[in-house]
């Protein structure tokens, strides 16, 4: 009986070793299969992600392309072909548009102020050409000749643009109409224009109640009676004088934007610019656009006028001198104008 307790014991002791064995073996070929269904499972998941990142990235990418082709296409309708010699500029046409009341008598929104900013890229230096809204223009894919404020009555900006790069030879590469009400609540928001008024202004017109009313000399004027001085016709000088006063007043004004305390104005500028005023410029504009912006020169801008003359029978209506405005461009754009082709 004493020797055979130890050999079950011993017996008792293989097996439970034995069993022992059997189940670390079962427990580290599951842990085994785990590993591999876990590994197998974030392989597929893996797997699946970078297939959805893929598409989701391929997705995007026709997105995007979509987008763009659909930016290109509304710039082409807006602007035309814009030559490859002027990328070193920004050339951005600006419409002041009125309601019809002139010399006309025509009914319809007319660009009353057309006038050519123009940035060099590199220096930020700015250029203004004024150009008379009375100047005489044969309409471009049209047989027809009439004053060039009535072309936007006729095409909108778009025509617009392809006139005045007719007219002036060079391409357009952004537009921005301004209505009254706009450039009213635009002046406000800046908080007003310092200018010295040349001469006693005053204008009334009883049917549509508009009155005009300026004293001479030095003034600070806000958004209503900038507009009176813009729109002001006097007999001296007619239309060219207002031009005139229009290339005075965008120097002003470009003064008063470059002060320091115009920066905590931005937001209410820009809220305006986003509700009230048109613009051939989108999201991918606005890259180059800021670029430009953020470097433009604190230095005086350089204003010319259109060169031409008044007609002989009606001092209403401009004559562009086109040899005058080839040589003027030639100035602003050296080298550039020897490679222009028609737009």
């Amino acid at each position: 009986m004493g020797k055979r307790e130890p050999e079950n014991i011993t017996r008792r002791h293989i097996e439970q070793k034995k069993k022992a064995m059997a189940r670390a073996r079962r427990r580290r070929f599951l842990r085994r299969m785990l590993a591999l269904i876990i590994c197998t499972f974030l392989l597929l998941l893996s797997a699946g992600a970078i297939y959805g990142l893929f598409r989701g990235a391929e997705y995007l990418t026709q997105e995007y392309h979509a987008l763009y082709d659909g930016y290109t296409q509304r710039q082409q309708e807006r602007r035309g072909t814009v030559n490859p010699n002027f990328d070193g500029y920004t050339n951005v046409l600006v419409l002041g548009l009125d309601d019809g009341a002139g010399p006309t008598h025509t009914e319809g929104q007319k660009a009353d102020t057309v006038l050519v900013l123009s940035i060099e890229n590199d220096t930020g230096r700015m250029r203004f050409i004024t150009i008379p809204g009375d100047t005489w223009v044969k309409v471009v894919d049209h047989a027809h000749s009439l004053r060039l404020s009535s072309v936007y009555t006729q095409g909108g900006a778009p025509l617009m643009v392809r006139q005045v790069n007719a007219l002036l030879g060079i391409s357009i590469h952004q537009y921005v109409v301004v209505d009254l009400k706009a450039f009213v609540e635009l002046i406000d928001a800046l908080g007003g224009v310092d200018l010295y008024v040349e001469n006693d202004m005053d204008y009334e017109d009883p049917e549509s109640g508009y009155r005009i009313h300026l004293q001479k000399g030095y003034q600070h004027l806000d958004g209503s009676q900038s507009e009176q001085y813009l729109r002001y016709r006097g007999t001296e000088l007619g239309d060219f004088g207002r031009t005139q006063r229009q290339q005075k007043f965008v120097k002003a004004l470009y003064q008063q934007a470059m002060r320091l305390e115009t920066i905590p104005k931005l937001p209410s500028i820009a809220r305006i610019f986003r509700q009230d005023v048109d613009t051939s410029a989108e999201f991918f504009d606005s890259a180059h656009l800021a670029n430009v912006l953020r470097h433009l020169s604190s230095e005086d801008p350089v204003s010319i006028m259109l060169p031409g003359t008044t007609a002989q029978d009606d001092d209403t209506i401009w004559l562009p001198d086109t040899s005058g405005i080839q040589k003027k461009m030639e100035e602003l754009f050296p080298g550039e104008m020897d490679h222009h082709t028609e737009q």
